[in-house]
């Protein structure tokens, strides 16, 4: 699985819990008006803590961490552990849940059997009492079956429906969780936005009908699509959400990234009002799978958290890569392995420098020492055992997706990460904290950061660029590209003379090369450099959280 793909998995239960956290405190109250942005405040029907994710990620995290264990999610044996966590949460975790789930698990809890053959009956009996039982509660958990079988749409979408007919009997339900999941899987694949493109797994006679229902939502105002505990109403606002609101130009000195889009939709789904946790859950579901993690502001990951075991951001980004991955890891056993290490890389310890503009910010590597820092942001994969940093609170080690390549496409939204990294830093300390900027060497990414944070100070480009290097010259490279020596190929030049003259750049492995489009100390002339450093900004863009300030 590509580094792409990889992102795009992350994001689909990140973006739920983003969306359900963010939708909590307006739960069938007023929601935000044209010019106010919904806040993880908590409160809600829980009431719930603030970024705390409510039943509708509870529930998709039931099926998740099933579905992580690579198993098919059709057979016996995986619906029942799914029933049997469903029952478990109902019990011992909901502090906020649907009449019909309620009614159909109390029902389930009173007969014998395997616990998925009594749900699905619990749930036919409920819906052959109440002919109109499609409510949304099957719809709002079923992202994360799109990551089930990215390769195969017919095994999602029977994943879909026999998950949905655990607590769900009405047909509609299930078949808005096939359109929904699919849509899923084909966002992560391709990153195409596409709904219609499921209706031929439904059955026949079904898909006229749904075909309206999707084109009446297309481009549509979501705020028509109320009152929303109906499946199909759900999957409109939801949709409608999404396909209205335009996505960004890329202007990174007004703050401007097409990513933004993700943020942007789930504020108009929680402004549709009624359900708003649900809506903006569903949607940032699909608008995860289109976007990735990388897409999610850092102040949204450092926030989002709750059932089961006060899981955070690392916990639904991991559940999301295993699943994509069919139970496994990669060959570094990221991202659930406890240490991730490379034999490219040296991991011996070396003391951190302090950034040139501030003197309470370390740039450093992962074996990172001699420095004071109480918040990290990492730039690196990390393993389990290595986050939180010794000394750091969780919700002071903050994960960036940033991938050590020379080629854009591995970064999906490389200008929006970089300024979100600079974000954190100016956030963590406002509040008073000593952040270590560090990837693995501190050879590309670290300094990438450095000079991005530097340019929300107000530094001039050209100057940040210098200050920078002379601070990682300090540091003192392992090898040109901050390789083991003995692995670096075709070594041409020195790192001293990084950022004087592109065509002298470093070209001793493959991720470091003249055309560099990550690092600008590699290649200060490139356009890319200028866009993401070099360029001036002015109006309200430059007071923009997202924008990278200059002179």
């Amino acid at each position: 699985m590509d580094s792409t793909t990889s992102d795009r998995s992350a994001g689909v239960l990140l973006g739920q819990a983003c969306g359900d956290a963010l939708g909590v405190p307006y739960e069938f109250r007023t929601p935000p008006g044209d010019d106010e942005l919904a806040e993880m405040k908590g409160g809600g029907l829980g009431p719930y803590q603030p970024g705390e994710w409510s039943d509708d990620t509870q529930m998709a995290l039931c099926i998740a961490r099933v579905a992580a264990k690579g198993v098919d999610l059709t057979t016996d044996e995986a619906l029942d552990k799914i029933a049997d966590a469903f029952l478990d949460w109902g019990t011992h975790g909901a502090s906020d849940i649907g009449n019909q789930t309620r009614a159909v698990l109390r029902a389930a809890r009173q007969s014998e059997g395997p616990a998925g053959k009594r749900l699905r009956d619990a749930a036919r009996a409920y819906a052959s009492r109440n002919p109109q039982s499609a409510g949304n509660g099957a719809l709002m958990r079923t992202s994360v079956v799109g990551l089930t079988s990215l390769d195969d749409r017919d095994a999602t979408a029977r994943g879909a429906r026999a998950v949905a007919e655990l607590t769900h009997g009405d047909p509609l339900a299930a078949e808005s969780c096939v359109l929904w999941s699919e849509a899923v899987r084909v966002a992560v694949n391709s990153g195409e936005l596409e709904l219609l493109a499921g209706l031929d797994l439904l059955p026949e006679e079904r898909r006229d009908q749904w075909r309206g229902w999707i084109e009446q939502a297309t481009d549509a105002d979501p705020r028509q699509f109320t009152p929303n505990g109906f499946t199909v109403t759900a999957l409109q606002a939801a949709w409608a959400s999404i396909t209205s609101t335009p996505e960004p130009d890329l202007d990174p000195a007004e703050g401007s990234y097409p990513c933004l889009h993700l943020q942007h939709a789930l504020h108009n789904a929680i402004r549709v009002g009624d359900d708003t946790d649900t809506v903006a859950a569903i949607a940032g579901g699909l608008a995860g799978a289109r976007w990735g993690s990388s897409a999610v502001p850092w102040h949204w990951r450092r926030a989002v958290h709750g059932w089961p075991d006060d899981l955070t951001v690392r916990d639904l980004v991991s559940l999301g890569i295993v699943t994509a991955l069919g139970g496994t890891t990669d060959a570094q056993q990221w991202p659930t392995g406890d240490r991730i290490e490379s034999r490219d890389y040296d991991y011996t310890p070396r003391a951190a420098v302090r950034h040139p503009y501030d003197d309470s910010v370390w740039l450093g590597t992962v074996a990172a020492s001699g420095h004071d820092a109480d918040a990290v942001v990492s730039m690196c994969r990390l393993g389990v055992g290595q986050v939180p940093a010794t000394g750091v609170d969780i919700r002071d080690h903050v994960e960036a997706w940033l991938i050590d390549s020379d080629d854009r496409d591995k970064n999906l939204n490389l200008d929006f990460v970089l300024a979100d990294i600079a974000a954190a830093t100016a956030g963590l300390r406002a509040e008073g904290r000593r952040v270590l900027l560090h990837c693995v060497a501190a050879q590309q990414r670290t300094p990438s950061a450095g000079i991005a944070y530097a340019r929300r100070l107000g530094i001039p480009g050209h100057e940040a660029v210098a200050a920078i290097e002379q601070a990682r010259q300090r540091h003192g490279p392992t090898g040109d590209c901050g390789t083991r020596p003995s692995r670096c190929r075709q070594r041409t030049r020195s790192g001293r003379e990084l950022g004087r003259d592109p065509d002298l750049a470093p070209r001793c492995c493959t991720n470091v090369r003249a055309d560099l489009k990550l690092c600008p100390l590699a290649s200060p002339t490139h356009r890319r450099f200028t866009a993401l450093f070099g360029r001036a900004t002015s109006g309200a863009g430059a007071n923009s959280p997202n924008a990278i300030s200059s002179s």
